[in-house]
């Protein structure tokens, strides 16, 4: 991405994970302003009906217009199961628009090649199971995609058990990382999954933290006047 970051939009369809990169972008993007939408309704229409409908996928365009409009320089999607609706509404929008997985997979598809990929939901586990293809498409390289569904984990998250969510994951992960090189984990709020793994053996990758990297070295950034970043929502 070129240009000057200045203002940073966000979509999420999780509202628990804003505090995350609301702390990313204060540690990785000083000085940007970040400008949330949070829609849950993008998900959850998602999940109810087993894929992206036509609905959602113009829910999701009407945010990203809105953002530009409000006069983001790029927006991020923090949302895998809506990935393949970015990468068909990014070619047509004036700002790059880029979707929270993407540098996950170039860099699990660097690091090995068999890659597992570890989801909640089956309707993130196909689009991060795509992206890791098309990452290892686009670096020239040969990749054996292992897709893993930790059954009931989502369940546990959404009635708010987040013990029981973080166990079935760790367990899944535990017999997933004897058949591969490299993890993925496909959301967003698995995040802290990885944080707890010990160090050494295989990697295992969360996309936060590495999306708003990637942003941060994408071109020079406004770092402003010593202030925090600000941060605004616009309500939907």
């Amino acid at each position: 991405m070129g240009g000057t970051l200045r203002r940073l939009g966000i979509v999420h369809t999780v509202s628990r994970l804003a505090p995350t990169f609301t702390e990313l972008a204060e540690e990785l993007l000083t000085g940007v302003e970040t400008v949330v939408i949070a829609d849950e309704l993008l998900l959850k229409r998602t999940v109810r009906d087993g894929g992206v409908d036509d609905v959602t996928r113009e829910r999701l365009l009407g945010h990203v217009t809105a953002l530009v409009d409000y006069g983001v320089d790029a927006v991020l999607v923090t949302c895998s199961s809506v990935g393949g609706v970015v990468d068909e509404i990014a070619p047509g929008v004036a700002v790059p628009v880029l979707r929270v997985d993407r540098a996950m997979a170039e860099q699990a598809v660097s690091l090995g090649s068999r890659v597992g990929v570890l989801a909640t939901l089956p309707t993130t586990l196909a689009p991060t199971a795509a992206v890791v293809e098309a990452a290892a498409h686009d670096a020239g390289r040969e990749v054996i995609v292992v897709p893993r569904l930790c059954e009931g984990a989502f369940a546990a998250l959404d009635r708010g058990d987040g013990a029981a969510h973080d166990a079935i994951i760790a367990a899944e992960l535990d017999r997933l990382v004897e058949e591969v090189d490299v993890v993925v984990l496909a959301q967003a709020s698995m995040a802290r999954i990885a944080a707890l793994r010990p160090p050494g053996g295989v990697r295992v990758l969360s996309s936060p933290r590495l999306a708003m990297e990637r942003l941060a070295e994408s071109g020079p950034l406004v770092r402003g006047d010593e202030k925090a970043p600000e941060v605004r929502s616009l309500r939907q």
